[in-house]
């Protein structure tokens, strides 16, 4: 009974710790095509499939080792979230697709009854290429399974490759591939010609089609014709419209745009028709709110930069977005690589931002942990998961040197939250 209680206590101290463990990691979003998602179980997955998801290296051997330590299964997606390589963002974005009851309660009540898979049936074999919506729900899966499988393959450049290609979609997992492997008609593995650097590839997905052109007036079906993403060819012509004002003045213009590589530029270099009359015509008649402003970025403090004028540089309404989201949640940035750690933000062209835009801090409020307000505790990114300790050691601890003991916070957490405090 006594070695009972001693584990119990432990099991207690721990996970009475867990919050202040876990707060800091922040889920780090790469320029990668993020998953088309659909429902998974968060059991199922191996660590290929957890990196698909968007998790680094060590996100996903916290992720799995989290697992282990817990029995070696999620039970409820309250069980989930408390691993600390999930961050609020990353936990909200996957939290619908979880195959995994809400609660702990919940899951020891239902015995995971409602979450019970379909079996999937296999007609016989097969070319997974060949195959629709409604085929692999002929099989078992899901209509939003199906669908994420499809938005892979096209991912892919329109074909599954290989089994070794197949096998890395994120929702098919291993008991599945073991079934599906035999009736698959594809290689077994990838061939060398694949190109497997994403940004590359994107490249050899659309065949170009070289042919005389003139980047002023080039839309976004010319520049998908020459070989760009639908991604890539709306960065080129933002870059032209926002921080050209309309037009590419000089050939080095173009080789500066970041999305093209010095070989994809080496290989337009012979088509391209630079007019100097759309030059002229462009600078005359665009008259657009980015070319009104004519912001100076070297004088704009990012600390005080608006939406538009982030949109002006040329940064897309999602990173815009995002940096601004960030900013006011932490009521100011205090260093720069604050900046680059915002989801969903264009990171090349943000470090361009950074390197232009000057970033004054004077205005950011700063406490001490013995003073600050408790609703800016509770809602600062750096603060909220230890705010109810801190209110609660502060009432009877005036030395936040002590506080900062009672708090056992990571280092890099401590260091970060300092960032904010006189």
């Amino acid at each position: 009974m006594g070695m009972i209680l001693v584990i119990l206590f432990a099991f207690q101290n721990y996970t009475g710790s867990e919050k202040e463990d876990f707060s800091g990691v922040k889920f780090i979003t790469s320029n990668s095509t993020l998953p088309h998602l659909t429902e998974f179980d968060p059991n199922e997955l191996n660590e290929k499939q957890w990196k698909n998801l968007g998790f680094t290296d060590k996100q996903t051997a916290t992720i799995l080792n989290y697992k282990k330590m817990i029995g070696g299964k999620f039970v409820s997606k309250e069980q989930f979230k408390k691993c600390f390589a999930i961050s609020e963002e990353k936990f909200g974005e996957l939290q619908a697709y979880i195959m995994l009851p809400e609660t702990n309660k919940e899951a020891k009540s239902k015995n995971f009854t409602n979450y019970k898979k379909t079996s999937i049936s296999i007609p016989g074999k097969f070319n997974p290429d060949s195959y629709a919506v409604h085929d692999w729900m002929k099989i078992g899966f899901s209509e939003r399974q199906a669908e994420a499988i499809l938005k892979y393959k096209k991912f892919l450049g329109g074909s599954f490759v290989s089994k070794e290609k197949f096998k890395e979609c994120f929702i098919i997992n291993e008991e599945n591939y073991k079934m599906l492997s035999p009736y698959l008609l594809l290689p077994e593995k990838t061939p060398d010609t694949f190109r497997h650097d994403q940004k590359t590839f994107e490249f050899n997905k659309t065949k170009a089609r070289y042919h005389a052109f003139d980047p002023n007036t080039t839309d976004l079906e010319g520049w998908k014709s020459l070989g760009f993403s639908d991604k890539q060819a709306q960065t080129i012509i933002n870059y032209r419209d926002r921080n050209l004002k309309g037009s590419f003045k000089s050939m080095e213009d173009l080789q500066k745009c970041f999305v093209i590589s010095a070989e994809k530029f080496n290989e337009m270099k012979p088509y391209i028709q630079l007019s100097q009359a759309t030059i002229v015509q462009n600078r005359n008649n665009k008259t657009t709110e980015f070319e009104q402003e004519k912001t100076d970025f070297s004088k704009t403090d990012i600390n005080s930069i608006t939406f538009r004028q982030l949109l002006e540089f040329g940064l897309d309404e999602r990173s815009a977005g995002s940096i601004i989201g960030f900013r006011k949640k932490l009521g100011g940035f205090v260093n720069k690589e604050q900046i680059l750690t915002t989801y969903n933000i264009d990171t090349e062209l943000v470090k361009k931002l950074l390197a232009t835009a000057p970033l004054n801090t004077a205005n950011v409020p700063k406490y001490n942990l013995t003073d600050a307000p408790e609703e800016w505790l509770k809602n600062h990114p750096y603060f909220k998961y230890s705010a109810d300790k801190i209110i609660f050691y502060r009432t009877s601890e005036k030395d936040e040197n002590k506080i900062w003991k009672l708090l056992k916070v990571k280092p890099e957490y401590e260091a970060r939250m300092k960032l904010y405090l006189k």
